[in-house]
């Protein structure tokens, strides 16, 4: 079995993964903070690290390119995050992550991860000047989405984020089109989920319903479809 690090600032979330790791045969390490994470890697040479984006002191993505900078990321790394978006996946993905898990995370997404992270061949980190280029600068590829973000590294990086579909972007194209892709599938897993309820949807996306509605028919979503598959 493999020894995995954890790097969370939440305690109940430390916890949690490290008992369901733990139950699979898994040494687990657990830190609370980029510094802790630092030493622990030093330390014990994990063959794959947990890490969350946001923490007080060294968010993850920044941690990650510090480790991709200085040849530290040699072990496959899964970053969480309970807000990550598109932007944020790509940029830690062509910086060197090999997944993206969306909290709450369940426990198939999780162990599926994780597989998939141990089995899985590091892909070199791009060189720190190359890291700071433009999303133009990426290699073609497609960007495939599934159920709730877990992915690979680039070419063939998937983004999980509806439970039944399975759609593939394509990266070659505009920046805007890619965006709005995503965002219309965004909104009809929501849709899905929610039943239809404009109101979940606008409290779980963080919109205002006017915003919300305009936003769904900018993007061209069928509100009646949407509603039919949520039955």
């Amino acid at each position: 079995m493999a020894t995995i690090l954890v790097v969370d600032d939440e305690l109940g979330i430390r916890d949690l993964l490290s008992e369901i790791l733990n139950d699979e045969g898994h040494t687990v390490e657990l830190a609370e903070n980029a510094a802790q994470a630092r030493a622990l890697r030093a330390q014990f040479r994990p063959d794959l690290v947990l890490l969350d984006i946001w923490m007080p002191d060294t968010d993850g993505v920044s941690l990650l390119k510090e480790w991709a900078s200085t040849g530290l990321l040699t072990m496959p790394v899964i970053m969480m995050s309970g807000h990550a978006t598109i932007d944020t996946a790509v940029e830690a993905t062509r910086i060197g992550a090999t997944a993206f898990l969306e909290k709450p995370i369940t426990l198939q997404k999780l162990l599926k991860a994780v597989d998939v992270g141990l089995n899985k061949t590091v892909a070199k980190p791009l060189p720190p000047t190359l890291q700071k280029s433009s999303a133009a600068m990426l290699p073609p590829a497609d960007l495939t989405v599934e159920a709730a973000m877990t992915g690979g590294t680039l070419p063939d990086m998937v983004l999980d984020i509806g439970p039944q579909s399975l759609q593939s972007f394509n990266l070659e194209g505009p920046l805007r089109e890619a965006r709005d892709e995503f965002e219309k599938a965004y909104f009809e897993y929501h849709l899905a989920k929610e039943s239809g309820s404009m109101t979940r949807v606008a409290e779980k996306t963080g919109l205002e319903r006017t915003h919300l509605y305009r936003k769904l028919k900018q993007l061209g979503v069928d509100l009646a479809r949407s509603k039919r598959n949520a039955l």
